[in-house]
């Protein structure tokens, strides 16, 4: 891919239809339980993108039998049964924060010297709590960068189960990759998540996902305390995986700011990512929303869009996307309770703003979020800071702004490698 890619302005309305690749966080969170699990599953419309080949190849290294197909979309597991029999191992993740995570807490089910580490960013994002979590239940993990960062080593043997103390507030997937892990251990597992949890949607996810592979867990409605009966069984499933929803709202924020329509297949009201929410935040700037069984269309707005303040807490993959919305919309915009998303790929609140106001916007940078007051738009060369999110959002805003100009767009490689062919596929068919 080059270095940097100029986005073409669309010159009229969209009329599209299009299905994003599968979603990621499903896709990682469907090959854990099916490496625990008993048996053979067959994981259908899994995504091929750098994040799930780290994690495919992490878990090959630890003994994972995996066979893909159909272009990698379809992947059939042997799963161990249990935890993994494998007894050393180095794995690499890239900037795979579910790899990390999630490999942290399964590696700990078993029994050997396991050492987990990535790119410089990934040494920068913090993961002690879920160390310190999975202690508490009998494992013996080692942070060895500063301040509770990779690389983290392993002396596994084995979860004894008993009661855990666990951060909400830094990430989520601490308590989905412990959710996940749980089962295996040798008695039941209670987990009290202190402070608010940030990004409830993906926890709902993990132990929907859990669930289908036949593990149960019992949480509080506001997830303050999970109890996780153990030891219990995964069993092997042909498992279907939806479209990305993050992915999804680039293509739906193409509708806000072009005008007309793109409908995405295989997502509904009722998928099991909670970023399908991010259609609420555009119908309230003035888009309507129709959904089917099986589809979501936006239809742009009749008129200007309206600036909004919104909570995005629960679906904070979608903050830089409704940002460079916000940038063409009329009034301002607040963005709230997404502090949690400084410790992403990189600080997105900071690399939007600055992006933002390269783009001719007013912003005002919180701790938890952003303020964004539309002015002047005018054509820049976007930085991505590595981030795959950056380079999708901001992308969006070229088809309506002639000159934007994406440097690094091969960090879209990271969940979506073909984001470019296809959104060039959806605004100028």
């Amino acid at each position: 891919m080059p270095d940097s890619i100029e986005i073409q302005p669309v010159a009229g309305p969209l009329d599209a239809r299009i299905r994003p690749p599968g979603s990621k966080s499903i896709t990682n969170r469907a090959l854990v339980c099916a490496a625990l699990a008993e048996g053979r599953s067959e994981l259908r419309g899994a995504l091929d993108s750098e994040d799930t080949r780290v994690m495919l190849d992490s878990l090959r290294r630890l003994g994972l039998a995996v066979e893909a197909r159909d272009d990698n979309t379809t992947l059939a597991v042997d799963g161990w049964g249990g935890p993994p029999a494998c007894d050393a191992a180095d794995l690499f993740v890239a900037n795979s924060g579910t790899t990390m995570r999630f490999l942290t807490a399964l590696a700990s089910t078993g029994r050997g010297e396991f050492c987990l580490d990535g790119i410089a960013r990934m040494r920068e994002r913090p993961i002690a709590d879920l160390a310190d979590a999975l202690n508490q239940l009998g494992a013996s993990v080692r942070c060895d960068g500063p301040h509770g960062c990779p690389p983290v080593q392993l002396a596994a043997r084995g979860l004894a189960g008993g009661t855990t103390r666990i951060r909400g507030d830094i990430s989520s997937q601490f308590l989905s990759g412990l959710l996940m892990a749980a089962p295996c251990a040798a008695s039941p597992v209670n987990i009290a998540v202190a402070g608010e949890l940030v990004s409830q949607p993906y926890v709902t996810m993990t132990l929907r996902v859990m669930e289908a592979f036949g593990a149960q867990a019992d949480a509080a409605a506001d997830f303050s305390s999970i109890k996780i009966p153990a030891p219990q069984r995964y069993s092997g499933r042909v498992y279907e995986i939806e479209p990305d929803a993050s992915a999804a709202s680039y293509f739906f924020a193409a509708a806000a700011l072009v005008g007309g329509r793109v409908t995405v297949e295989g997502l509904s009201r009722d998928a099991l990512q909670g970023d399908v929410a991010f259609c609420d935040c555009l119908a309230e700037m003035g888009c309507q929303i129709e959904y089917g069984d099986a589809e979501i269309t936006v239809v742009g707005a009749s008129g200007p869009l309206r600036g909004v303040d919104v909570d995005m807490n629960g679906i904070s993959d979608t903050v830089q996307t409704l940002a460079v919305v916000a940038a063409f919309a009329e009034g301002p915009t607040r963005i709230r309770r997404v502090g949690h998303v400084r410790h992403k790929e990189t600080d997105r609140i900071a690399a939007v703003a600055t992006e933002l106001r390269k783009l001719g916007a007013a912003v005002d940078e919180t701790d938890d979020g952003l303020r964004i007051t539309p002015q002047t738009i005018q054509p820049t060369a976007i930085d991505t800071y590595n981030d795959h999110r950056m380079a999708m959002s901001f992308a969006v805003a070229g088809l309506r702004q002639p000159g934007i100009v994406i440097r690094d767009p091969g960090c879209t490689e990271k969940t979506y490698p073909h984001f470019f062919r296809d959104l060039a596929a959806v605004a100028h068919r």
